[in-house]
């Protein structure tokens, strides 16, 4: 019976060794502490989202702006010689022809550094409406809707039509 009677007697130690509920007061509080550090995370993780867009947009403005200095920079000695070419004081024939082919070289090169390609179709050529542009049709001795002739060259920067190639193509049989 001794033994009943210690179990049913408090132990005050016991009740000292285990924490006690934290009060409405305490809990409100800490929720609140954890509100405000989830509102800073979230004001700074927004304002550093607005940052990243406003550089991008800065950025994409940049690369407008500045987007034809590379072919700018390949254009100008293009342009310096036809200047040249304008103060010569008696020019031949043979040295416009030559400093023509030069300027020639010069505006081919900035071209291809640039990416802008001819488009230049052969005779017999089946038409690619998108590469080149039929503004006649002739009759002519081959397939039908072939290239006959070409009147004007097409360009293409990158993979993008700049402009079609302008032909005439044959009429069917």
């Amino acid at each position: 019976m001794q033994d009943q009677e210690n179990q049913a007697v408090p132990n005050p130690q016991a009740d000292a060794a285990t924490p006690a509920e934290p009060t409405l007061e305490e809990q409100l509080a800490s929720t609140e502490a954890r509100l405000a550090e989830m509102h800073d995370a979230f004001m700074r993780a927004k304002a550093d989202g607005e940052n990243i867009r406003r550089r991008a947009q800065e950025d994409v403005a940049k690369a407008h702006k500045f987007a034809v200095e590379s072919f700018a920079e390949a254009l100008v000695p293009v342009k310096d010689s036809l200047e040249m070419a304008l103060t010569v004081e008696a020019p031949t024939l043979e040295s416009l022809k030559e400093g023509v082919e030069m300027t020639l070289k010069q505006l081919t090169a900035a071209f291809e550094r640039n990416r802008l390609l001819e488009i230049l179709p052969v005779q017999g050529e089946k038409l690619d409406p998108m590469k080149h542009q039929a503004v006649a049709v002739v009759p002519a001795e081959q397939e039908a809707n072939t290239v006959v002739s070409v009147l004007q060259k097409g360009y293409m920067i990158a993979d993008r039509l700049l402009r079609p190639a302008i032909v005439t193509t044959a009429q069917a049989k």
